[in-house]
Order: structure tokens, then C-alpha cells, then sequence
């Protein structure tokens, strides 16, 4: 269960959410995500006088990575849907081109340095939904493909896990309790060696099942020079996450 919370500092009011974590004993870990979102994990049964002091104690800095993000969400343009648009696939950059086609039944396709849409009409609504299923078409079929390779490469793995896309406003992926891997379908608009990244990442996690020192290093074996593609990952994600 996740409790809402809220941090005043100066004139802000910062909400947080106070997040039990069976896998921790002591320590209490504050993240402010990347749409400057702010959790708390926490051990189980933890008191509340503890976590408002642990809170409180890196105010400072939980404020300006908030401002941070916000920061960066204030440039972000929403997209209009229409011929002439950048969109994102596997880091490159192709011109969306939008096709009336009265008898379509809604397609998209790369074509060149193009992605084209043919919709039985220019309405952004329907753009909109032709582009976001062809993406988590793509989305699955790579990943599936990037699973498989990175399974034969990990000694830990003797069969590649599960998985399944959830589109999530927070997070890349996660592995779950059971050893499902779960990834963002917007995350196939990232460099490839980003997806790399976030797919060693989860994978690690059905090692070791914590964020500690032993976890790092097994993604650092085999995703080395990992810090880029998350810094690039992180700087991105307003774009990425954006449709």
C-alpha cells in the first residue's frame, strides 16, 4: 500500500508517497523520478515520525530535483498529429506523413526517413491511436527479440522470462515478485543501447532482487558503461514519454 504524503518547503508543497519495501530492513531510500515525482521506499512497519525525518533531512534536495524535472516538462510541445511532425524510433528521428485513405483501415509503416500513416481520416484522435499501436507492435516484437539475446548471454538465466508491455508515467520496466519482466512500449523510441540498458537492468533483477553494490556490478559486467544510456535515458524522458 502506498500512502500520499506531502513536504512543505519554502512556498512548496511537494506530495510524496510512502512506498513498504519487504526487501529493506533499515535504510529508507527517497527517489525522485523523472517526471518529478517523489517516493519513499521504505521497510515494512517503519514509524512515521522516521520517514518525515528522513524526508526532511534531504528537503533541499528532493526541491530542486522536483524543479528539475518541472523544468523540463515546461519545454515539451504536445503533438498535433500532422504531416511535417519529428517522431522517435529506435533513437532516429523520421518525418510523420499522414494519408487519407477513406477505405484504410489504419496502417503505419516506415518508408525511408518517413513514418506513414493512412487513416480514413486526418482526425489527430485517430492518428494518434494508428501510431501508439503500431509502436507497441514494434515495442513487443524488439524487446522480445532483445530478451532472447540477452537471455543466451546471461549465465543466471537458463530460458528467457516472461514479459509484458504496461505504458507506465514513471519507470522503463520493473521485474516482478514472480519473474516477469514488464517494460515501457515508449521505451522502443530510445537508442538502442538505452533499451540494452533497461533490459540488463530487469533482467539483473531476477538475481538479485535489491538495488545493492552485488546488483550494480552484475549490470555493469554486462551493460558496461551503463551510467551513459540511463543519464541519456533520463534526459530524454519528457520526449520519449510524450504522445
Amino acid at each position: 500500500m502506498i500512502d500520499q504524503h506531502f513536504l512543505t518547503y519554502g512556498n512548496e508543497r511537494i506530495p510524496y508517497q510512502v512506498k513498504p519495501d519487504p526487501r529493506r530492513t533499515t535504510r529508507i531510500a527517497i527517489h525522485v523520478e523523472t517526471d518529478g515525482s517523489v517516493i519513499v521506499d521504505v521497510p515494512p512497519g517503519q514509524s512515521k515520525e522516521v520517514v518525515q525525518k528522513a524526508v526532511l533531512k534531504r528537503a533541499r534536495w528532493i526541491f530542486d530535483h522536483v524543479a528539475e524535472a518541472r523544468d523540463r516538462y515546461r519545454h515539451v510541445r504536445p503533438k498535433s498529429y500532422v504531416s511535417g511532425e519529428q517522431v522517435l524510433y529506435l533513437g532516429r528521428r523520421y518525418m510523420l506523413k499522414v494519408i487519407q485513405d477513406t477505405n484504410s483501415r489504419g496502417t503505419a509503416r516506415l518508408r525511408g526517413n518517413r513514418l506513414e500513416v493512412t487513416a480514413q481520416s486526418k482526425d489527430a484522435r485517430k492518428v494518434r491511436g494508428i501510431l501508439r499501436a503500431w509502436y507497441r507492435t514494434r515495442a513487443r516484437d524488439y524487446f522480445a527479440r532483445q530478451i532472447d539475446h540477452q537471455s543466451e548471454m546471461l549465465p543466471w538465466l537458463n530460458q528467457p522470462p516472461p514479459f509484458r508491455l504496461l505504458t507506465m508515467s514513471r519507470q522503463w520496466g520493473s521485474c516482478s515478485p514472480q519473474g516477469q519482466v514488464i517494460l515501457n512500449p515508449h521505451l522502443v523510441k530510445a537508442p538502442r543501447e538505452c533499451i540494452k540498458y533497461v533490459i540488463v537492468h530487469e533482467l539483473a533483477h531476477l538475481k538479485h532482487h535489491d538495488h545493492s553494490p552485488e546488483f550494480f556490478d552484475l549490470v555493469s559486467l554486462h551493460a558496461p558503461g551503463w551510467e551513459k544510456p540511463k543519464k541519456l535515458l533520463d534526459q530524454m524522458v519528457e520526449v520519449l514519454a510524450s504522445d
